[in-house]
């Protein structure tokens, strides 16, 4: 997987978004560094990475924006869902509350991005099996609901994760190959600060 220092226009755009706390930040870092970080520190606004990976034999370039669960970043991060090809909604599947925002975010995904874009419902900490509170079958249910695939991962032991990011690759590509409109430039500009927290 390859980073790049400059925004390429033929990548998919790939947000991850959902409540503070839910391990955004640990997921991104494990799929784009092979690692887990416990304490990445929180994410203020948006930070955003590049990446690629193999689909149907091919190189498919991922742009991947990690946002702030914070109530008071979500006029700054409403408007990354401009362009955006795809969103990965996470939850904790430890926390309850977490599980009960996620149609709250897709309302935010359906009143901010792309009326084409790819979702896809992802549930977070399946490492943490004796604190569950959110069952796999509910995810399922709740995902179908939403018209959206579902997978479970573990950003500290790795599971599924690269298995999420190829799911979102391929709903992403799905919903974009048969539309031929440019992309407008993605010009940004933003400052990040990091405080140690737990994985937001």
């Amino acid at each position: 997987m390859d980073q790049d220092n400059e925004i390429d226009d033929s990548a998919f755009k790939l947000l991850i978004i959902g409540n503070s706390d839910v391990g955004k930040s640990c997921i991104l870092l494990r799929f784009c560094d092979g690692e887990f970080v416990q304490n990445p520190g929180t994410t203020i606004g948006v930070d955003f990475r590049f990446s690629s990976i193999e689909l149907d034999g091919e190189e498919a370039k991922l742009q991947i924006w990690d946002t702030a669960g914070q109530e008071r970043f979500r006029t700054i991060t409403s408007t990354y869902y401009r362009n955006a090809d795809g969103v990965m909604v996470v939850y904790d599947v430890t926390n309850q509350s977490s599980f009960d925002q996620v149609k709250n975010w897709f309302r935010e995904i359906s009143s901010n991005a792309p009326q084409n874009v790819a979702t896809i419902l992802v549930g977070n900490k399946i490492d943490l099996e004796s604190q569950r509170s959110i069952s796999t079958k509910q995810g399922s249910n709740l995902a179908n609901s939403l018209h959206s695939p579902f997978i479970e991962v573990s950003a500290k032991s790795g599971e599924n994760i690269l298995e999420a990011f190829r799911l979102a690759a391929k709903e992403t590509k799905k919903k974009t190959e048969n539309i031929k409109v440019p992309k407008e430039k993605n010009i940004v500009q933003f400052r990040k600060t990091n405080q140690k927290k737990s994985c937001c």
